[in-house]
C-alpha cells in the first residue's frame, strides 16, 4: 500500500525556528524527520515532540557532510520511499548578524558561512530531489533572510540599510539565487520552491533583542511548506507578503 501521509525533513531542527517548524508541521498530521548534527540534542528534541503526541523522528545530519547527506537520502528512501517537504533551515552567521566591516571580513568567515548557508542546501537538495519527485506535489523551502535582499541593502531608506554583514548577507542572497534557478528548472513539475524570511526572531542567532517570538517566526516557512497547487514558486516571502530580491 502506498504511503500517502506527507513526510517532511527539516535541517537544523533541534532548536529555534527549525524545532518550531517541526512542531507546527507535525501538528497538521505530517510525519516530520527532525534533522540535526548533534545526536544527543536531536534525540532530546524529537523525544520532547513525541511526548506531545506528534509523529516526529530524529535523523543525524550534518548538512556539510557528504556521507550524512547520502545516508539521509537512503534513510528516507528506505522508510518512506518519497519526500514531500524539504526545509533547508540549517544556517550560521560566522560574524554574527551585526557582522563586521567588509575590510575586516576574513576568507575563513566567508568560506564557513557559504559552506553551511549556500553549498550545503544545494547539495542536500540535489541528493533528495529524486525522492521529492516521487511526491505528488513536493515543496522546497529555503530559509533565507531579509538581509539577503540586494534591493533593500542598496536603498538608504530601507530598514536594513544600516545592518550589513558581508558573509551572512551574501550567503543568503546566493541562497535566494538558488531558489530562483531551481524553481525555473522545476517549473513544469508540481514541485514548488520558495525562499522564506522568518522575521527577526528571538533565537540564538536573533538574540533576545528581536521583536518576534519563535512561534510567529515559524509561520512563514510552514505556510510555504503547505502551499496548495495555486501557490507561488520562485518567490521570496515573509508572512505571505513578497519581498524584493
Amino acid at each position: 500500500m502506498a504511503n500517502t501521509k506527507k513526510v517532511a525533513l527539516i535541517t537544523g531542527a533541534n532548536k529555534g525556528l527549525g524545532y518550531e517548524m517541526a512542531r507546527q508541521l507535525a501538528e497538521t498530521g505530517i510525519t516530520v524527520v527532525l534533522a540535526a548534527r548533534d545526536q544527543s540534542k536531536g534525540d532530546a528534541a524529537a523525544d520532547k515532540l513525541k511526548k506531545e503526541g506528534l509523529d516526529v523522528q530524529f535523523l543525524k545530519l550534518d548538512v556539510t557532510n557528504e556521507k550524512d547527506r547520502e545516508e539521509a537520502a537512503a534513510f528516507l528512501e528506505k522508510n518512506f520511499g518519497k519526500l514531500d517537504i524539504l526545509i533547508n533551515n540549517a544556517g550560521i552567521a560566522a560574524d554574527g548578524i551585526a557582522g563586521t566591516s567588509v575590510s575586516a571580513t576574513t576568507e575563513q568567515s566567508l568560506h564557513d558561512t557559504f559552506e553551511t548557508n549556500f553549498f550545503a542546501p544545494i547539495e542536500l537538495t540535489q541528493a533528495l530531489l529524486p525522492l521529492l519527485k516521487k511526491s505528488p506535489a513536493a515543496r522546497i523551502v529555503n530559509m533565507s533572510s531579509i538581509l539577503g535582499s540586494q534591493t533593500l541593502h542598496a536603498d538608504p531608506s530601507s530598514p536594513i540599510y544600516g545592518f550589513k554583514s558581508l558573509s551572512y548577507d551574501a550567503s543568503k542572497a546566493a541562497l535566494n539565487s538558488f531558489t530562483i534557478h531551481l524553481a525555473y528548472e522545476l517549473k513544469d513539475t508540481k514541485i514548488k520552491v520558495n525562499s522564506a524570511h522568518p522575521g527577526w526572531v528571538k533565537t540564538d542567532m536573533g538574540t533576545d533583542a528581536a521583536p518576534m517570538e519563535i512561534p510567529e517566526g515559524g509561520k512563514t516557512g510552514v505556510a510555504l511548506a503547505l502551499l496548495d497547487e495555486s501557490g507561488p514558486s520562485g518567490g521570496f516571502f515573509h508572512l505571505g507578503q513578497p519581498l524584493p530580491w
